[in-house]
């Protein structure tokens, strides 16, 4: 870790927090989509300046799996990003709290319209009327915590300090909810924390062991885990910080998870995301009639970043509607990282795209509209050849 004071990182550690900010539409770039031009694409891309010193695209088919990657895993060597490597991979984790969830609902231990006041009666009176359906679509109203004066003055103090995870939302149990549920987007990391503390409730178990149970053991994820602290497992893709003209500083542990977990927490590698997602997204960890109600968009509802194409809200899940076709997934972004995690409706072709910069239209908007247009070209090189 090569942070030279938490404090002088306040505004990089802070952009961890940023969770609601709007889709940006981004242009085309053209064909051809073959290996050839999409190793030159996402070399240029980290070629410019201010691009990420890393980057890897694994996409799997029918056929296998192909590995498209550029730049180094860490600064200063010649190592190549490997499918191999553990990331944090972000926002991307509520796809996986998603599951345990939904999961639970097929085993009908929980159902969509169970409420925060019948599972969670703990929480403020003034959210007892949100229901787990709106958790996972982000219309629950709830306030975001991870924007509350505490916890950012929590962390601009201690970047390491280590959060109760399991009572991350008493930063805002003083205030009302923001809009009536059910009538309004609005992306929040407090609705993947409720979604977890519900799943615990339910079970009267954590949600580390219904993580390992219900998602990473049935799905052979043996690089996917949920830390509470700020070390990496190695190897990893070291994550930096490219806001500065200096050269990019490393940040990949700069900050502890336990103040993310379930909304943003998970320590996983491109291999293991790649398998996920084919299997989330393809409805395979849970019955039809779930899958179903998993798939009722909101139109313009959008993961943080927004992904390629026209977004909308699912339940944990994304739908982007590109130019070549429609894949379901999540992105995500944290300090030092940005993830696309997407697969075909039946989960047979998946994609994982990883770069070791935090990516965000506040932070860079042009570069925001570029890294989209480069995942829809290798969404496009996903889809190609498939019966859409």
């Amino acid at each position: 870790m090569s942070l030279r004071r938490p404090r002088l990182r306040a505004a990089s550690v802070l952009a961890v927090c940023l969770a609601a900010l709007a889709p940006t539409t981004a242009g085309a770039a053209a064909d051809p989509l073959d290996d050839q031009s999409l190793q030159r694409q996402l070399d240029d891309f980290v070629r410019r300046s201010g691009g990420p010193p890393g980057a890897i695209a694994v996409l799997r088919t029918e056929k296998g799996a192909r590995v498209v990657r550029a730049g180094v895993a860490e600064v200063g060597t010649d190592r190549r990003p490997s499918p191999g490597d553990h990331m944090r991979i972000a926002s991307t984790a509520k796809a996986f709290s998603g599951a345990v969830a939904l999961t639970l609902v097929d085993r009908r231990a929980l159902h969509l319209d169970d409420t925060l006041g019948e599972r969670l009666p703990q929480l403020p009176d003034a959210w007892a009327s949100v229901t787990l359906r709106q958790l996972l679509n982000h219309t629950s109203g709830l306030p975001d915590y991870s924007r509350s004066d505490g916890f950012l003055d929590q962390l601009r103090a201690d970047p390491l300090h280590h959060f109760d995870s399991q009572r991350l939302l008493d930063y805002v149990a003083d205030q009302p909810l923001l809009f009536k549920p059910g009538t309004q987007y609005r992306y929040s990391n407090s609705d993947n924390i409720a979604v977890a503390l519900m799943a615990q409730a339910a079970t009267h178990r954590p949600y580390e062991e219904l993580l390992r149970e219900i998602v990473q053991e049935p799905l052979g994820l043996h690089s996917t885990s949920l830390p509470q602290g700020n070390r990496m497992p190695k190897p990893y893709l070291h994550g930096y910080d490219v806001s500065r003209p200096a050269a990019p500083e490393d940040v990949s542990e700069v900050i502890g998870m336990s103040g993310v977990w379930a909304s943003g927490g998970i320590v996983s590698t491109p291999a293991d995301m790649t398998r996920f997602i084919g299997n989330y997204a393809g409805g395979r960890l849970y019955g039809g009639p779930v899958v179903e109600q998993q798939r009722r968009w909101v139109e313009g509802g959008a993961s943080e970043p927004a992904g390629p194409g026209r977004n909308s809200a699912g339940l944990a899940l994304f739908r982007y509607e590109t130019r070549c076709g429609v894949v379901l997934g999540h992105t995500g972004n944290t300090l030092g990282y940005t993830q696309l995690i997407a697969a075909t409706p039946d989960g047979r072709r998946s994609l994982t795209f990883s770069v070791t910069a935090q990516i965000t239209r506040s932070s860079d908007a042009e570069q925001l509209q570029r890294m989209r247009a480069l995942q829809e070209n290798f969404v496009c090189a996903l889809l190609h050849g498939a019966n859409q």
